[in-house]
């Protein structure tokens, strides 16, 4: 059911984006697109530009080359990974939801019950559980009637099960909203089911596609680890592969390399 838009155009779209501080590269010629109704998981290693690409898409950042296009008037949501609200102070689940926007108790209480919890509307923020922490900060993110919902590691500080849950909700949201969704993630094997496509980033789109494409991917096994990548083999040829630091080097699967997390 997803509603039809006035085109299919993406949502946004990084054309060969840049993204430079000095002489460090921190996103290297990424594209990517979300449409509407497309659930789309950026998946990579710490400092593998992931939080930078969402940056870049949401117009936070400007790219130092390439570009980034957004549907014009683009209402985006955005459940950002560090949020700066210091859940030490004495702060109402509800009074967090009206700093931002005043979109009246109505609509902050249907927001709350779309991301099943109504009931916490009166609670402290330092009181909540990692899972309903980032439940409310969807609802949040709700109120603004997205277009595109962007969540980057909406699953941190939750158990699995949670995580599992959350991505439930994730989906169900994009089902009855039609909207696209820009997820953020460490792991692909959770996000398997709730995602349309992922890319696979190391600073470049390393590999993407469907994600039971992707773990078959020699390049998602030298991302994340034949543990990762048990879950299937694949032959395909990938014609560089990274060393420790992340720097690409010429050579095929030969070659011995791990990668730190």
């Amino acid at each position: 059911m997803v509603p039809a838009t006035a085109s299919g155009a993406p949502l946004v779209a990084l054309h060969a984006a840049t993204y430079r501080v000095g002489d460090a590269v921190l996103v290297d010629g990424v594209s990517l697109s979300v449409s509407p109704g497309e659930i789309v998981s950026l998946i990579g290693p710490n400092g593998a530009g992931k939080t930078t690409t969402v940056r870049l898409a949401l117009g936070l950042l400007r790219p130092t080359s390439g570009r980034v296009d957004r549907r014009p008037d683009l209402a985006i949501g955005y459940v950002p990974q560090k949020l700066t609200v210091d859940r030490s102070l004495p702060l109402t689940v509800r009074r967090l939801l009206s700093l931002t926007i005043r979109p009246g108790r109505a609509a902050e209480d249907a927001a709350l019950e779309e991301t099943g919890v109504g009931h916490l509307g009166d609670r402290e923020v330092h009181d909540l559980s990692g899972g309903e922490w980032q439940r409310v900060l969807i609802a949040r993110a709700l109120l603004r009637r997205p277009d595109l919902l962007v969540l980057d590691e909406p699953v941190q500080g939750v158990d699995v099960t949670g995580q599992a849950e959350l991505f439930g909700l994730i989906r169900e949201l994009r089902d009855r909203r039609g909207c696209g969704v820009l997820l953020v993630s460490h792991d692909l094997h959770l996000v398997m089911a709730a995602t349309d496509a992922v890319i696979c980033l190391n600073r470049h789109v390393c590999c993407s596609g469907r994600p039971d494409r992707v773990v078959r991917d020699p390049a998602y096994r030298d991302l994340f680890g034949d543990a990762a990548a048990a879950l299937a083999v694949y032959a395909h040829h990938h014609d560089h592969v990274h060393d420790a630091t992340g720097a690409v080097v010429a050579g095929g699967h030969d070659h011995d390399h791990h990668h730190h997390h």
